[in-house]
């Protein structure tokens, strides 16, 4: 029987555990990046380890996320970022430089490799053929530390693709396509594999956008080969050296199949507040719109930037609507410089906004109240834009640059424009000058904003408190964890936990924090797919310093279930769904014997106020047991 693409990558770098689906397994990391909003702490985690240096092949540190310096914060960060990085061995990118998956695709991202990011969409990479996986600052400070990384042997899913896509219909189109049929709750521990003769119709910087968005549908990664449209794009980068032919057997067997004709899409759009909530632009025609913007990780490519521009030709922003452009790199911003595409943008009345994740984070271009916003990222979470009555609808390159000209919502199909020449070029303009090279000679640079990680205790014999909060089905980071104007106090946790579950419940931090001070454990009821959205580990160590020693969810995703193991939280699942409305916020709650039950992995969760006793099963791997009995990674690993 002949391999998937997904665990030849994988046999080739097991260190320990049988590769066999379902099974616990860690595997060697060559490259890492991390990116300022989750990197300050990871450097932090990675000091506290004591090695000179980073181990791995290729360790890579990114200003994208906190480029918006209003106070002091940011930019303390940043040179606590460059001098860290240059004592520890590890190259940094420079704000301004870009969007670290859109820079790392360009420069760096290889087929055949592994790459662990603090970012949930370092999955980009897969459109080179990278086994590329998002996840916590500590998981990646530990891959730099030459630590192996633990997953579960997934399940591969083989999408086919058939045809081409018609004009107008784009890459974004097809991950919306993609989303529509596997919605963003229950692919943990899923690989998407695409396939079929329909992927040779796709560049790299397509199946990027595609492998981008498969983070929204919560799947480990998702790959597409290394062929030759993956050495077209490796030749017009310059760095030919790292290329090698990478594809499934032809008698791979997949754990499920979803065929796409190409040619049988049209324009899409995920409606507010889910990725997974689709439909077809021509049904949402005719909808005033006020803010258009182009760019984010998932689409600010150059290729991108250029269909976008070819549809604004000749043509100026409708007077409601305010378009902001984003290209996704330096590289990008030099290419629509030096061959007009800037100038047609500027023309056409778009506002050009910094090579940076900006409005996608919710860090800048918060929409009006109670606006349309079509934008062209990954994510249209309730509130993430910084504007909670807003409506954000996720669109193409194409269907946003239309609607920007008529001024409501409208099918790119009826644009007269020539897209004929916006293919990907034969050669990139390269200049990596932005990339620091480390010296290892700097200072390491702290300023008042910066503190320790903090280390939670022991698990305890016994865990007895209170149902802090309750809350229901789809709960992102960003609902634990605000970024936008919160962004900057990632690196100073006794301040930033005052944030927790600001747009749920305010009161949320000094309720748990008055628990914790009287002793007591805290516990988080939740519904289905808790902690879907970023890789974000401060939505663990957050909760974890303001006490709560257990998370009891109908399912909880992937990377989160890894950060609140990280930080010594217990994730536990009802084992009986219906239980979950039968524990009320306040409650009285207690783990019986909690340390025979981490060993079985069966806990008892006691009401006291119900006078019920509910069944729990313990969401981890064995090895992931032995981290929540030491409360946590900082408290088990050492260099």
């Amino acid at each position: 029987m002949g391999q998937t693409q997904c665990y030849k990558i994988l046999s080739s770098h097991l260190v320990n555990g049988e590769l066999r689906q379902g099974e616990s397994i860690s595997i060697r990391i060559d490259q890492t990046l991390t990116q300022d909003a989750t990197g300050t702490m990871a450097y932090l985690e990675f000091e506290s380890l004591g090695l000179d240096k980073a181990q791995n092949e290729l360790a890579i540190s990114y200003v994208d996320h906190n480029t918006v310096q209003v106070g002091f914060e940011n930019a303390d960060d940043h040179e606590y970022l460059r001098t860290v990085a240059d004592r520890k061995g590890v190259i940094y990118s420079r704000a301004g430089n870009g969007i670290c998956h859109q820079v790392h695709l360009e420069r760096f991202a290889l087929p055949g490799k592994t790459l662990l990011g603090s970012d949930s969409h370092t999955p980009t990479a897969g459109g080179i053929g990278s086994f590329a996986a998002g996840a916590g600052g500590l998981d990646v400070a530990l891959a730099m530390a030459g630590k192996p990384f633990s997953i579960i042997a997934p399940n591969v899913v083989e999408i086919r693709l058939h045809g081409k896509l018609k004009p107008f219909v784009s890459a974004k189109d097809v991950i919306l396509k993609v989303l529509e049929r596997f919605g963003v709750k229950g692919n943990v521990n899923t690989v998407f594999e695409y396939t079929g003769d329909g992927v040779k119709t796709l560049s790299v910087p397509e199946r990027a956008t595609i492998a981008n968005m498969g983070a929204e549908c919560g799947v480990t990664t998702s790959l597409f080969p290394s062929d030759e449209n993956t050495l077209a794009f490796l030749t017009a980068q310059g760095r030919t050296a790292g290329y090698v032919p990478l594809a499934a057997d032809p008698d791979a067997v997949y754990d499920d199949l979803y065929e796409i004709d190409l040619s049988s899409i049209e324009p899409l759009a995920a409606c507010p507040h889910s990725p997974g909530n689709i439909r077809s632009v021509k049904d949402l025609e005719g909808m005033p719109v006020n803010q258009v913007l182009i760019g984010s990780c998932t689409n600010s490519s150059y290729m991108d930037l250029r269909k976008a521009a070819q549809i604004l030709r000749g043509h100026h922003v409708a007077p409601s609507v305010s378009l902001g452009v984003a290209p996704g790199s330096r590289e990008v911003l030099l290419m629509i410089t030096e061959d007009g595409t800037l100038e047609t943008l500027i023309k056409a009345g778009a506002r050009i906004l910094e090579s940076a994740c900006g409005f996608c984070i919710g860090n800048h271009q918060s929409p009006g109240t109670d606006s349309v916003s079509l934008r062209t990222s990954n994510r249209n979470f309730y509130a993430r834009s910084g504007t909670a009555s807003a409506n954000l609808y996720l669109v193409s390159p194409e269907t946003a640059a239309y609607s920007a000209i008529t001024g409501v919502f409208s099918d790119p199909r009826k644009s007269d424009a020539d897209l004929s020449g916006t293919g990907m070029p034969e050669k990139f303009l390269i200049d990596d000058s932005m990339f620091i090279l480390p010296s290892f000679s700097a200072e390491i640079k702290r300023g008042p904003n910066i503190g320790e990680p903090p280390k939670n205790t022991p698990l305890p014999e016994i865990v007895k408190g209170h149902a802090v909060i309750k809350v229901g089905d789809k709960i992102t980071t960003d609902h634990i964890m605000p970024a936008g104007a919160r962004l900057k106090y990632r690196s100073n946790i006794p301040h930033y936990s005052q944030f927790v579950f600001e747009s749920v419940d305010p009161d949320f931090p000094s309720r748990a924090a008055a628990l914790r001070d009287a002793g007591e454990s805290g516990f988080i009821i939740a519904g289905a797919s808790y902690g879907q959205g970023s890789s974000r580990e401060h939505a663990a160590i957050c909760p974890m310093y303001l006490g709560i020693r257990a998370v009891c969810a109908v399912s909880i995703e992937r990377i989160h279930q890894a950060n609140l193991c990280n930080f010594g939280i217990l994730p536990l699942l009802f084992e009986n769904e219906d239980d979950y409305g039968k524990i009320d916020q306040g409650d009285e709650l207690e783990l019986v014997n909690p340390m025979l039950s981490l060993e079985s992995g069966t806990f008892t969760l006691r009401d006291h106020t119900k006078g019920i006793d509910i069944p729990m099963r313990l969401f981890a791997s064995e090895e992931q047991k032995e981290t929540l009995r030491a409360g946590g990674k900082l408290n088990e690993v050492k260099a």
